[in-house]
């Protein structure tokens, strides 16, 4: 089956730009809900002083992951805040003392057995950071360990601009390197693949080097084509499966794992530290130095800018994440949540869009989408109200990677009425259930 994707500029400014750390800012705002599923529950009080690694909410339900503050401080709101992606949740404004105490509940976790290991992981509220943000632990918590026949590591870091992976690899080699090994005490029937743009020949030769002594692991080297991190073409590029429609990676024996959410629970078994601060890529034709910068967990964005020089031009628009899949934020006071890999600040030429002409059915969606769906079909299923044939073209697949807007020839808007042809889709669904439950 033929490679479909799309070219893009890799823009990979700061991919030798060491990260530099943040100064503490004076406030952070920390989301209680940073993670697929349901948001975690508060356990801290307003004027109540907490400390690094401290948690501050609770996992709420199986598919939910706890939170804790990145600072030391005073707990000044607990209030309902509308996030950039629409939804609303609970944050907590923490006022920093400066002192960066740590929490004494910060210690290594007791890891003895695979339970041991899936507690400790979901203890430490690590969630996908590559951008899915979905909780790791229910991820790993696989019920049959025969199941799982590949491990495969993201590193693909397709999107452009973003390098925070790749600092990870460079940097923090020597977690992942504990991390693979920790995969195969507790996943040893597993073989396991590190999957690496060919665009990133440092991190090829890191890896290579790290996995250097260890057996049935792999540094498999890709084809720099977009969307290669997405983990259904992650999955047939490195082990030729294919997951099928409404299935999961672990139905053709598959686990996908970022390669920093790998280093993350090595540090966090080796440390006991939570998830409370991340490695970001800030760059951008508006911003004035791009560099990676490690910021706690619930700092404003305006930080980070500020930190970096501040901005060349006025920003037109700035976005959690890359270009091609990233999330505009309403305010430069939206905080780095736990799955920001990077914000890009653009300026007003590279953020006016482009003027739209009518659909010529030139194809060109159709030959790069690379889960062979037809935007053409879907677009038109949605403007004419026919669920049942949204149900059909399968629209629920698509994973608004935005190839077909990129090659699109008349500028169509695609992977918004993709969006909305999903919501649709998902509405349409639920009612039939719903009727064939009375």
């Amino acid at each position: 089956m033929k490679l479909k994707g799309i070219r893009v500029r890799h823009c990979k400014n700061t991919a030798d730009s060491a990260p530099q750390r943040l100064p503490l800012p004076e406030k952070v705002f920390i989301p209680l809900s940073m993670h697929i599923g349901k948001p975690a529950k508060a356990v801290v009080k307003l004027g109540e002083r907490v400390t690094v690694g401290q948690l501050i909410a609770e996992a709420d339900g199986f598919v939910s992951a706890p939170v804790h503050s990145s600072v030391s401080g005073t707990v000044k709101k607990l209030s309902e805040t509308a996030m950039a992606g629409g939804n609303r949740t609970t944050v907590a404004e923490i006022e920093t003392d400066g002192a960066q105490e740590v929490c004494e509940s910060v210690k290594p976790p007791v890891v003895t057995d695979f339970d041991s290991f899936i507690s400790a992981v979901k203890k430490s509220g690590i969630v996908g950071l590559g951008g899915a943000g979905f909780p790791t632990y229910v991820k790993l918590g696989v019920k049959d360990l025969s199941k799982v026949e590949f491990i495969i590591i993201n590193a693909a870091e397709c999107e452009p601009y973003i390098t925070s992976d790749t600092r990870t690899m460079l940097d923090k080699s020597d977690y992942i390197s504990k991390g693979l090994d920790i995969l195969q005490k507790y996943f040893d029937r597993a073989k396991i693949i590190i999957g690496i743009e060919n665009n990133k020949k440092a991190c090829v030769d890191k890896m290579q080097e790290t996995i250097q002594g260890k057996s049935n692991v792999e540094v498999k080297v890709l084809p720099s084509v977009y969307p290669q991190g997405g983990e259904k073409v992650l999955i047939y590029n490195t082990i030729g499966r294919i997951v099928p429609k409404g299935g999961l990676p672990l139905d053709v024996g598959a686990i996908v794992i970022n390669c920093t959410t790998l280093s993350a629970i090595a540090e966090y078994i080796e440390t006991g530290m939570p998830l409370v601060e991340k490695c970001v890529t800030v760059d951008g034709s508006a911003v004035n130095r791009p560099m990676n910068v490690i910021a706690p967990v619930g700092a404003p964005l305006s930080a980070l800018f500020e930190f970096c020089g501040g901005f060349r031009s006025e920003p037109k628009k700035v976005i959690y994440g890359g270009p091609m899949m990233g999330i505009s934020v309403p305010s430069l006071d939206a905080p780095v949540l736990k799955i920001t890999n990077a914000v890009i600040a653009m300026d007003e030429k590279d953020a006016k869009p482009p003027k739209t002409t009518a659909c010529i059915n030139c194809g060109e969606c159709v030959n790069h989408c690379p889960l062979r769906l037809d935007p053409r079909a879907i677009s038109k299923a949605f403007r004419l109200d026919l669920p049942e044939d949204l149900k059909k073209l399968s629209a629920d697949l698509c994973m608004e990677c935005g190839c077909c807007s990129y090659v699109c020839p008349a500028k169509r808007n695609i992977v918004q009425t993709n969006k909305l042809a999903k919501a649709r889709l998902a509405a349409y669904l639920k009612e039939q259930k719903a009727k064939e439950e009375k």
